[in-house]
This record gives C-alpha cells, structure tokens and sequence, in this order.
C-alpha cells in the first residue's frame, strides 16, 4: 500500500517540512486553506508577510541542506533576492554604539519581500519532486487518539473528508489548532508561554534612489536597557530596486501608520539616519501596520503523552517577535532535523515522533532564548519579568556587543548566534570571553561608517535639513 504523509500548511514551514520527507514516502501531501497566488504576491495567511522579513545564515544552510539538487541561494538570487555581507554590507546601529565595517564577507544573509521568499521556494520544492502534491483545504481535525495519529479531517468548497495518513505535520503556523486538537484525543496539560512586549510593526515601501541599488542595509536598533519603549527602523533592500522600511516599537512606543508620522519617527531615533534617506525616496505604498508579534511557545516536547506519527513546527510550535527576524530561519531549521531523522529510520517507528518534536523544540531554543530575554527588558511588557540570570546575561551581552562594534572576531561571535549558526554557548567560548573583557580595538564612531560616495548618496537624499546630512566617516 503507498505510503503517504499529510503536511498541514504550505507556507515556508510546511514547504520544507515536505522537501524533509518526499524521500521517505510515496506521496507528500500538503494541505492549504488559503489560495495560493501564482507568483510572488502577498496572501491572506501571513499576518507579518508585507514586513522586513531576513533570511539568515544558519537559515539559508537548512535550506541548502533540505534542496541538495540545486543552490537555494543561487535560485534566490535569481528569483531577485538580494545577498548582504553582514560584516560589510550593513550600516547598524547597535545599543552600544556604531559598528564598525569589514572587508571580510564570511557571513551572509537573504533579503527579499516574503511574498518573493515564498513564492520561489515554492517553485523549488515542488520543481525538486514529483510526489509533493498541493490541496487546498482546511484541516479541522486529527484522526486517531492519544496513542497514534492516523489522518486529518479536511473541510474544502467539496465538502468534509478524511484522509488516512501514515504521519502528519503540522506546518499551519501562528493560528494553529493543535491545542484544541490535542485536546480533542485527551493529551492535555500542556504549558504554552506568551511574552508580549506590545510591538507594533509598520512598514512602508520605497523606490530605490537612483544610484543607490548598491547603498548598505541600514538599521537603527531598540535599546531594551533604558526603561523606554524601544523603538527601531531599518531599510531592507529587497527585489525590483525597491527599499523595505520597517519601523518597530514596543508598547508605549508603537510606530504610526500616518506617513508624514512614519517618517517623523524615524528622524527621532537615536540617530536619523534612516529617517534622512527616505525623506529623499519616492514611497511606492502606504502605511502597513501590524500587530501579532508576540512570542508564544507550546512546550509540547514535555507533554506527559504524545501521539505516533505526529510533529508539530514552525510557527505552530514557536513565534518570536518579528524583529529579530529568525522565524523564518527556525522554520528551516526545524525540517532540516525532521530530513535527518526521516533519512536515517522509520518515522512511524513507535517512539520515533516524540523524540522527533524533542529534537525540534530544541532547534527553536536560541532564538526564544534571545527574543524572550530582550524582550522582558522593556516596561509594560506581559508575559514575565527578567530575572537575575537574564539580567547577568544582559550585561555580558551588552558588553560582548561593545566589543563588537570595533572588534571582528566578537561581532562574529554574535553574528554566529544571531544568524542561528550556533547556539548560545558559542558567546562563552574563552576566545570570545576574552574580546568581551578586552573590547574594542578600534575607536567609537560618532557617526555611521559610510564610503564617500554613501555620503554623497545620504547627502543628496536629505531633504530634512538645507545644508545635507552631517559628515560620516568612510569606512
């Protein structure tokens, strides 16, 4: 009898969750409610879709992983994406000052429109085999009971039907059902977290300024260490010569959706870089604001019973605060270790699905570890209160970012983990101990590390002062 396995939710989670198991059945089904558009569109499904969104470097390797058949990244490109150097691709201000620009081009990200991300990957997998099938359809139901998932009940314009399966994944994102679900067969008691900090997100999208295509990711960061709202900008570029500004603002400091508001807030960050660029570009939309941004996590690793033939990733067992941008990257991560295990035994094996969520939940650990910290930092925040280890570790970060700014080697400690690289301990190597102890190497910038012909760019752009923008010094 052909074996198949139902994925429920065709965005990136469960497009990668069916590039991780087509080797191992004879069908991989994926179920969709929403229409999906048939090229590079925004759709109904994805609450963040038309913000800043960032591919990162551990990200990106998941997918190369996940498509051995081709270069996810060349395919990418190619599709429009655009490849930034982290180290000296991107002008950033951090809480602890400017960073510093380097020559060196050894960490990498993808910046592209989701709907552009999506759409391609899409292409990719289902391009990669002939047994990955897209239905649309509302999943409603799990057939089975507590000790093994058996199908999914699905309700389309058709009417309601099951669909036997030999496993199932649940791909279906921040609106998951799975606890009702769950619920449903009788495995309850499940801890679920929530720490909102109240961002607001809203972005707005520009024409990139002529001679600009090549002008560096430029970010203003939130300071979650002052006891204010925090507040960030950042301008991504993104396929079709445009700029992607993404505003983001804790409670008490959300960002507007009145344009002439939009661009004021940005003149009043700490630094107005941002604000002086786009007063110069030409908007190509209005104001987007949205608002699921919370962190939430399902702790279903520690369910006291789980069913066979089931996992749950993406952002159906996660969500992080879109700011720090590694949801996408921890979706990729979590079907790279579902590839592993599905290359290396039977997935219906009786036990195989609970170590499998296990192996999972643990892929999403760094980055709930570093969104939940900072995010706890600001006031007003629910969901909890920092306690003296996070504070402990709030002040080693602050000083390894210090370090950072002028030091290569500790800001490629945090581009490590940021990038989902490596995990937290990577920050406690002695090597990197000892840049956060000894510093910087190089002076504070007082002003972003900019080339002479950014300047001009900056300069000409500036349309919030008569005489230009101030001096920068060159990289």
């Amino acid at each position: 009898m052909p074996r198949r396995a139902v994925v429920i939710g065709a965005g990136l989670a469960g497009l990668l969750a069916a590039a991780a198991l087509f080797p191992a059945y004879d069908e991989v089904l994926v179920l969709e409610r929403d229409e999906l558009p048939d090229g590079p569109e925004h759709r109904r499904g994805l609450p963040q879709g038309r913000h800043a969104h960032l591919l990162m470097p551990g990200g990106l390797e998941a997918m190369e992983f996940l498509l051995p058949q081709m270069s996810v990244r060349d395919h990418l490109l190619s599709a429009g994406a655009r490849e930034i150097s982290l180290s000296s691709g991107m002008v950033a201000l951090t809480t602890e000052g400017w960073f510093h620009r380097w020559r060196k081009n050894d960490h990498h990200m993808i910046t592209c429109s989701r709907a552009l991300l999506d759409w391609a990957v899409r292409l990719a997998v289902l391009g990669t085999a002939n047994n990955i099938h897209l239905r649309q359809g509302q999943a409603v139901e799990l057939i089975g009971d507590a000790h093994r998932i058996r199908g999914v009940r699905v309700e389309s314009t058709s009417g309601v039907e099951d669909i036997d399966a030999d496993f199932v994944i649940d791909a279906s994102g921040r609106g998951s059902r799975i606890m009702k679900w769950l619920d449903r067969l009788g495995i309850t008691g499940i801890d679920v977290r929530n720490v909102d900090s109240g961002l607001v997100n809203a972005t707005r999208v520009y024409q990139t300024p002529p001679g600009a295509d090549h002008f560096p990711l430029t970010m203003v960061q939130a300071n979650p260490y002052l006891s204010l709202p925090g507040r960030s900008a950042v301008i991504v570029p993104i396929e079709d010569h445009r700029w992607m500004v993404s505003l983001a603002g804790s409670r008490g400091g959300e960002p507007p959706a009145d344009p002439a508001d939009f661009l004021q807030y940005t003149l009043d960050l700490p630094h107005p870089i941002v604000g002086q660029l786009i007063s110069g570009a030409e908007p190509l939309t209005d104001v987007v604001v949205s608002r699921s941004t919370s962190n939430t996590r399902r702790y279903l690793e520690k369910a006291r019973q789980w069913p066979e033939r089931l996992v749950v990733l993406g952002d159906a067992l996660a969500t992080f605060n879109p700011a720090y941008g590694q949801g996408m990257s921890v979706a990729a991560l979590g079907a790279q270790v579902l590839s592993r295990e599905a290359r290396r035994t039977n997935l219906g094996a009786p036990g195989t699905a609970r170590t499998l969520q296990r192996a999972v939940a643990r892929s999403v650990d760094a980055a709930w570890t570093l969104a939940v910290s900072q995010d706890l930092l600001y006031p007003d925040v629910r969901g909890g209160t920092p306690t003296a280890v996070d504070r402990m570790a709030a002040r080693y970060t602050r000083r390894l970012t210090k370090a950072a700014t002028g030091s290569y080697a500790a800001a490629s400690a945090l581009w490590d983990v940021t990038g989902l690289k490596a995990g937290p301990a990577r920050l406690l190597r002695p090597a990197t101990v000892l840049h956060a102890i000894t510093g910087s190497p190089l002076p504070t910038l007082s002003e972003p590390p900019l080339t002479p012909r950014e300047r001009e760019i900056l300069a000409a752009l500036d349309g919030t002062c008569g005489e230009g923008a101030p001096s920068a010094r060159p990289v």
